[in-house]
């Protein structure tokens, strides 16, 4: 292919610090949901996997600033899932931007030829630096309220949404190097291994997090099965329990259930 024949062709995504936000898979399954009003028909659209689905949508709702889809119930049809307004404005922003970044692009193919192969590897290695994932299945967005010096470790209360606050136990030393003040934006992690589920009618129990929701979806596995609940505010909480755990606790769709952890489980992180 001679030099003026080539093109760049990209996908836009918009990276958090621990993975994807928005992609044009993301993007796509949105699209599908304001469609076809439903998770499943939109998961076949795309395609993705009925699970894929659902956990992409858990992962958007939890680290945008507003819902970007909904679980409806009622209705002739029974209920389905719908895309908010805020939604449709993501959708309309990316695809502007990503009109943007497409001749962006072309406009960079246009000067390949001044541009070195040295140059190239460095901005790659850049790339890799600059690219952090975390396992951690649940994953927040949300920023201090409360600060407590207990001498050896600091309580921070982060405020996911107007209904929903956790709570981490760090050292000192972490507090310092991320900075933590009142205000300030942080992202807050939790294994699903670290959440636990009870019900209605349990004894109490000592965990600092304690955060009731309704069970949204379960998905089984061989051996476990995650275990999803939608919070007062929209965020979502994914547990990995045991498939005699949701038998003794009659775990099904709709119930109302508490995940509850330590303060020490939730992990910190704050950006540059």
């Amino acid at each position: 292919m001679s030099q003026n024949q080539q093109k760049l062709v990209g996908k836009l995504a918009l990276e958090t610090e621990f993975g994807p936000f928005l992609g044009d898979t993301r993007i796509r399954l949105l699209e599908a949901i304001d469609t076809h009003g439903s998770i499943s028909q939109a998961a076949k659209a795309v395609p993705l996997s009925y699970k894929a689905a659902w956990d992409a949508v858990d992962a958007m709702n939890n680290l945008a600033d507003e819902a970007l889809v909904v679980r409806s119930t009622g209705g002739r049809h029974g209920g389905g899932t719908l895309l908010t307004d805020y939604g449709r404005k993501i959708i309309a922003l990316y695809r502007a931007v990503e009109q943007e970044y497409q001749g962006a692009l072309d406009r960079l193919a246009g000067h390949m030829a001044e541009i070195s192969e040295g140059d190239v590897r460095q901005f790659q290695s850049l790339l890799r630096r600059l690219s952090v994932r975390t396992s951690a299945r649940n994953q927040f967005v949300g920023k201090i309220v409360g600060l407590r010096d207990g001498g050896v470790d600091f309580e921070v209360r982060i405020a996911l949404d107007e209904s929903t606050e956790l709570v981490a136990i760090i050292t000192r030393e972490s507090s310092e190097n991320l900075e933590l003040a009142l205000g300030k934006e942080i992202c807050a992690l939790v294994k699903a291994s670290s959440l636990m589920l009870l019900t209605e009618g349990a004894g109490r129990i000592t965990a600092r997090n304690q955060l009731w929701g309704e069970i949204s979806h379960i998905h089984d596995g061989p051996v476990n099965a995650e275990v999803t609940l939608t919070l007062p505010g929209g965020k979502t909480l994914t547990a990995v329990v045991t498939h005699g755990s949701i038998e003794s606790l009659e775990l099904v769709p709709g119930k109302k259930a508490c995940a509850f952890f330590k303060a020490s489980s939730v992990i910190l992180a704050a950006t540059a």
